[in-house]
C-alpha cells in the first residue's frame, strides 16, 4: 500500500509492506526535507559514495520500490525501512533531524493504530488536508473521489492489472480524455514536483476526475473488458 505522509507539510512518499509489517520511506524525499538541498538526488548520490568508502553495508539494506515520480509515472526509487533510515539520519547534519526521527516514531505507532481501526486513517487525512487549507465541502469531495478510484483499481486488479506502471498508463489516458492534458503537464501547469496532483485539484476538477472514472469502470463491467 503506497500513500504520502505530511512532515511540516512537506510530502513523504511512503509504502507500508503488509507481509513485513513495515513501513518503507522514499529517501529522496526524506533528503530533501532535511538538507532543503535543490538537488537532492545529487546529494543522496553523494552520501552513498562517502558511506560505502567508509566501510558502510547501509546500501545493502536499502530497497527500490516504484513510487509515482514527479512526471506522473511510476518510477524505480530508493527506499528505507524505519531503522534503516534512522541510520541514514544520523549521517545528515540537519536542525530537522530529531524532529523527523519523532515524526517517524509516531507514524509508526499511528499504523498500528489504523490497523485496529481504519477509520483512524479516514480522519488523519481529512486533518491533513485541513492544514492545507482546505474546506469541508472540498475535503468530502476529495474523499467521495478517493472512494470512487478504490473501486476502479479494485476493478483492475481483478481483470488481471497489476503493475504500478499498468495503473499509472491507464489513470494518464482517463486524465487525457476529460482534460485534454496528460497528468504530468497538469501537475507542471499547476508547479507541483511530488506532490499528490489530486490533492492540490479544485473542487470542479475532483468532480470532473471521479465522473470519469466512474464512468471507466461502469463501462468496463457493462462490457466485461
Amino acid at each position: 500500500m503506497s500513500n504520502i505522509k505530511l512532515f511540516e507539510d512537506k510530502q513523504v512518499r511512503t509504502h507500508w509492506d503488509a507481509e513485513l509489517e513495515k513501513w518503507f520511506f522514499s529517501v529522496i524525499d526524506v533528503i530533501e526535507i532535511l538538507t532543503g538541498s535543490p538537488r537532492p538526488r545529487k546529494y543522496w548520490n553523494a552520501l552513498k559514495t562517502k558511506l560505502t568508502a567508509e566501510g558502510s553495508e547501509l546500501s545493502s539494506k536499502l530497497g527500490q520500490l516504484k513510487m509515482l515520480a514527479e512526471d506522473g509515472k511510476m518510477r524505480d526509487t530508493d527506499v528505507a525501512d524505519t531503522e534503516t533510515l534512522l541510520r541514514i539520519i544520523q549521517s545528515i547534519p540537519s536542525p530537522k533531524a530529531e524532529p523527523f526521527k519523532q515524526w517517524l516514531a509516531k507514524v509508526g505507532y499511528e499504523r498500528m493504530q489504523e490497523i485496529q481501526d481504519p477509520e483512524m486513517g479516514l480522519n488523519r487525512a481529512r486533518e491533513n488536508w485541513q492544514k492545507l487549507g482546505r474546506s469541508e465541502k472540498w475535503i468530502q469531495q476529495r474523499m467521495t473521489g478517493q472512494d470512487t478510484r478504490n473501486k476502479l483499481t479494485d476493478y483492475w486488479k481483478e481483470s488481471g492489472v497489476l503493475k504500478g506502471d499498468e495503473f499509472a498508463f491507464l489513470s494518464n489516458i482517463i486524465h487525457q480524455e476529460w482534460t485534454g492534458i496528460t497528468i504530468k503537464t497538469h501537475k507542471d501547469f499547476k508547479g507541483l514536483k511530488t506532490q499528490n496532483l489530486r490533492d492540490h485539484m479544485s473542487e470542479a476538477e475532483l468532480i470532473f476526475t471521479e465522473l470519469a472514472e466512474l464512468s471507466t469502470r461502469q463501462i468496463a463491467e457493462a462490457e466485461q473488458s
